[in-house]
């Protein structure tokens, strides 16, 4: 009863995704399971911290990654404040928990050729899949969205006198983003392509052929398709054209607020995982600009 009604409170008190909302679940029901079995204990709310202890060392002894571990804990303590919020426990058994170290990911942006390449590639088909294909591709590199946003994308959203969209983010956190000119004129060739479709979703800005909503899977492989035709990098994501529309931002004068206002971002430490990738131009720019450079 107590998960369930925190799992409410997430999506009707904190506004929460659904996927957010079953990581949750997933988290708090896995740890509920163990102590029923480890120590035949149903009552989350009489936990100690040696048992939560005892199933984190069981979650690295089957090989869990102390980045998993680590969102599994974080879980557990959302979960604990909520049952103090309410007066379930007086004390966290997590409050003096220190989370396991985590070697920090670098990840590759696309560069700006290569994107340049892919925006070249995406022109030749002329096809409703082909066009969409390509506004999906422009969308995500000319606003930085996340791919659940622009999956969410409806056409009510769009501002065609202003050339902006309502983008609805995390914790259903809204921002404007604007519409290139070319973009724009994907946009308005993908819609003129769209109203052929029968029974098509005219709800929803982006679907299928079969005129139904598209899915993250779907921008994926798209995202998968072009840009392995043209990088080598190792991950070719709808998140690494997000992370390279905040560093080629960040790489040609952008501030770091304006960027952080971009992405949706509800602190400047969520952007500043982006600025790695812009240390290099960062040096050029100091080495050519500072007066002591030619001594």
């Amino acid at each position: 009863m107590l998960i369930e009604a925190f799992l409410e409170y997430l999506e009707f008190e904190k506004k929460y995704s659904k996927n957010t909302i079953q990581a949750y679940k997933t988290d708090l029901v896995a740890f509920k399971d163990f102590c029923e079995v480890a120590f035949d204990q149903e009552d989350l709310e009489h936990i100690h911290y040696n048992q939560i202890r005892t199933w984190l060392v069981s979650l690295v002894n089957a090989n869990v990654s102390n980045r998993s571990v680590n969102r599994k804990v974080s879980s557990l303590k959302t979960f604990y404040k909520f049952l103090q919020k309410i007066g379930e426990v007086t004390v966290s058994p997590l409050s003096n928990h220190k989370a396991l170290k985590v070697q920090k990911k670098i990840q590759t942006p696309f560069d700006q050729t290569e994107v340049e390449e892919v925006l070249q590639l995406i022109k030749e088909g002329s096809d409703f899949e082909s066009v969409r294909d390509r506004l999906v591709v422009e969308m995500l590199y000319s606003t930085g969205m996340r791919r659940n946003e622009l999956i969410n994308v409806k056409e009510e959203d769009i501002n065609h006198s202003s050339k902006t969209i309502k983008v609805l983010g995390k914790r259903n956190k809204e921002r404007y983003v604007t519409i290139l000119p070319s973009v724009y004129k994907t946009l308005q060739e993908y819609l003129r392509q769209k109203r052929e479709i029968e029974e098509v979703d005219l709800e929803v800005l982006l679907v299928t052929k079969k005129g139904v909503k598209i899915y993250e899977t779907l921008v994926y492989r798209i995202i998968n398709l072009y840009f392995s035709r043209v990088s080598t990098k190792a991950k070719k994501s709808p998140h690494i054209l997000r992370h390279a529309f905040a560093t080629h931002l960040l790489n040609n004068g952008a501030s770091l607020n304006s960027v952080k206002e971009l992405l949706g971002h509800s602190s400047l430490a969520s952007t500043q995982v982006y600025t790695h990738s812009s240390l290099e131009q960062i040096k050029k720019v100091y080495n050519k600009a500072h007066p002591r450079e030619s001594t």
